[in-house]
């Protein structure tokens, strides 16, 4: 049976960039601990004789043609109407990244 120690509780929030008390500590593991127990009863159950199933309702999803409506369509000037920061009909925005690739 698989299980987890107080140290991978530290690893994982360390990870997760979280700082976690003492008590926290405790009550994660102890949780985290439950739910590995539940899969591993899980693990026990024989499904030798059970069909794989992908989806259980029947129900399919409806595709429609992909049509462009030219009368409903908006122009670049339209669209880029609401703001000045415009260069060759495309929004201009500050750059979001801190160095050039």
């Amino acid at each position: 049976m698989a299980s987890i120690k107080i140290s991978d509780i530290r690893h994982i929030a360390k990870l997760a960039n979280l700082s976690l008390s003492k008590s926290q500590e405790s009550r994660f593991f102890t949780q985290i601990n439950s739910v590995i127990e539940h899969i591993n009863v899980l693990c026990e159950v024989d499904t030798s004789d059970v069909e794989p199933t992908s989806q259980t309702t029947g129900l399919e999803n409806i595709y429609r043609e992909d049509n462009v409506d030219a009368i409903s369509m908006l122009k670049p000037n339209q669209v880029t109407s609401g703001t000045d920061k415009i260069y060759n009909d495309f929004f201009v925005v500050d750059m979001i990244l801190s160095e050039k690739i």
